[in-house]
């Protein structure tokens, strides 16, 4: 689907993807009581804040949050992922069967639900602000369940000047009609198509919002396979359009 207007394209230059062994750019900080990885330059006047995958601090994740604050030579940001999880992630293996998918998954997420995130978040925006006083302006990201933490903390009142998905878990087309900031929804080829639509039908703000026909559900995170070409490449550009959405709107 086609965004509502003309994107300026980000100045960025993405560094090359780096397949196995990353050494992340960052540092891990306690904020708010929460573990948190920070990136980006000490000068930055502009955050992003990151929510991770079910998976937590996964390389491929802090890879992308490096990317995000490093890329883009005309825009400094700063680039947190707290720990909403406490160190309680999901494991791989669950997705091996049924057994794990049924059962499993279901029963991490009673207690690690979208609502860990969104109870914790005021408290760790409040936080940040402290310890980076710097920044005044912020911008959301999630990743699977934290695309529902992103949608839903968007709504009036919000933090966020812009935010964004990608490949979100739990997507329901209603939570877009209280998003009242710019938002870009990136989707995979797992998620609903249907829902996807109707998702993008329902945001009545600026917006872009696509679909990675050929990648899975994790594709920009911790299900990353950074040794394909095809994924990679789509890895890359799925991060340079998040580049060019919070140039835009940040």
């Amino acid at each position: 689907m086609a965004a509502s207007h003309d994107y300026s394209a980000a100045c960025c230059s993405i560094p090359p993807i780096v397949a196995k062994g990353y050494q992340p750019h960052g540092k891990y900080e306690t904020i708010g009581g929460l573990k948190t990885y920070v990136t980006g330059s000490e000068t930055a006047t502009t955050g992003i804040l990151l929510i991770y995958d079910i998976f937590g601090f996964a390389s491929q994740t802090l890879q992308g949050a490096d990317i995000l604050a490093t890329s883009d030579k005309h825009h400094e940001y700063k680039v947190f992922i707290p720990d909403f999880l406490l160190g309680e992630y999901a494991q791989k293996e669950w997705f091996a069967d049924d057994e794990g998918k049924k059962v499993h998954l279901p029963n991490w997420l009673k207690s690690h639900g979208p609502p860990t995130a969104i109870k914790q978040m005021p408290d760790t925006l409040n936080s940040l602000n402290k310890s980076y006083n710097k920044i005044d302006k912020w911008g959301c990201i999630g990743f699977c369940w934290g695309g529902k933490v992103a949608t839903l903390t968007s709504k009036e009142g919000t933090t966020w000047k812009a935010a964004a998905q990608a490949h979100p878990a739990m997507l329901n087309p209603d939570d877009a009609t209280s998003v009242v900031v710019p938002f870009l929804s990136i989707a995979s080829k797992d998620e609903s198509a249907e829902d996807h639509a109707k998702f993008a039908e329902n945001l009545k703000v600026e917006k872009r919002v696509e679909t990675f026909d050929d990648q899975i559900h994790g594709f920009m995170t911790a299900r990353a396979d950074l040794e394909a070409e095809r994924s990679r490449e789509e890895y890359e550009r799925g991060y340079k359009m998040l580049l060019e959405f919070f140039a835009a709107y940040l």
